[in-house]
């Protein structure tokens, strides 16, 4: 009898542990909020949760919000129309925002890296829809400015009217054209609402020239490998500041890819709470200093980050 039960909490207990431990992951531990043993992007140790020097950090604007005031359309060569606010800087979009209902999901560093237009003082751009001007109440409180249901951003990185430094990255900032929508991308990126390029998968592979076979999103960004990350157990070692040089890729559908490896596609539940897509068990990420589809200038970063290969090897990793 005993014997039989005792095989029997075996057989439950492996059960459950298959079902929370895909991949092998585990809850890491964490220290003021940093995994232990968490480095950064250039592979040093991380040395707190903020940005590092250098990167622009908009805490003055993140804790003072400016208004927008005149709204201008700015007719952007590459981006097309482009909305500006009264002294002719560019203003953003998050695709991790939402326009119905509205919703910001930019919060604390994000929120430095990209300063909240606070809502009111604005007045619409000559010729645009007055309808489309709207706010959001954030989750501190504060009200912030919408055009087309959209929460509106400044970038950290602007430095004069006329910069659009901004644009794609991460894959997830855009431009806003005058309605609210993505500026239109010139050379065939993201031309239409949802920001997608023409007929690319969640995930899909892409023949680079000089890298062969690499791994790309939705919005044909290239996918990167942070070589502290472990599979097995699955663990992360970007957290805090580094998620903003090197954002997640969210999980996609297993059915919305072209040519990746299924083995091993599943969910890493991080220990911040952040979803991430994995290939072969590797988390993987983006790289906010790529600018538009195609470029590949996460590869080698710090001698830690590589693109993925279709099977989720790291290319041209060092062996």
């Amino acid at each position: 009898m005993n014997t039989w039960r005792n095989a029997s909490l075996a057989v439950t207990a492996a059960a459950v542990l298959a079902l929370t431990t895909a991949c092998g992951q585990e809850k890491g531990t964490e220290t003021n909020g940093q995994a232990v043993g968490a480095v950064n992007p250039a592979g040093q140790p991380a040395a707190d949760s903020g940005y590092g020097a250098g990167y622009g950090s908009g805490a003055d604007a993140a804790a003072n919000p400016k208004t927008a005031g005149q709204l201008a359309v700015w007719d952007s060569k590459k981006l097309g129309k482009v909305l500006t606010d009264s002294e002719g800087f560019t203003l953003y979009r998050f695709d991790k925002d939402t326009a119905t209902p509205p919703k910001s999901n930019c919060n604390g560093d994000c929120a430095k890296a990209w300063p909240v237009v606070a809502a009111g003082d604005v007045t619409p751009a000559p010729g645009t829809d007055t309808s489309m001007i709207g706010e959001v109440t954030r989750a501190d409180g504060t009200k912030q400015l919408t055009i087309g249901g959209w929460p509106m951003y400044r970038y950290a990185k602007d430095t004069k009217p006329g910069d659009a430094n901004g644009q794609g990255v991460g894959g997830t900032w855009f431009a806003s054209a005058p309605d609210g929508k993505k500026a239109a991308l010139g050379g065939g990126g993201a031309a239409e609402e949802g920001g997608e390029a023409a007929d690319l998968a969640g995930l899909s592979v892409r023949k680079d020239p000089k890298l062969g076979e690499v791994v790309v999103d939705k919005n044909g960004m290239t996918v990167y490998r942070f070589m502290k990350d472990s599979a097995w157990p699955m663990k992360t070692a970007c957290t805090g500041s580094c998620l903003t040089k090197w954002p997640v890729v969210e999980p996609v559908d297993k059915n919305d890819t072209e040519g990746i490896l299924k083995k091993g596609f599943v969910t890493f539940d991080r220990p911040d709470g952040i979803k991430q897509q994995t290939i072969d068990c590797w988390p993987i990420y983006t790289f906010s200093g790529d600018k538009k589809p195609g470029d590949t200038n996460g590869q080698g970063v710090g001698g830690t980050w590589f693109a993925v290969s279709p099977q989720g090897k790291p290319v041209g990793a060092p062996k």
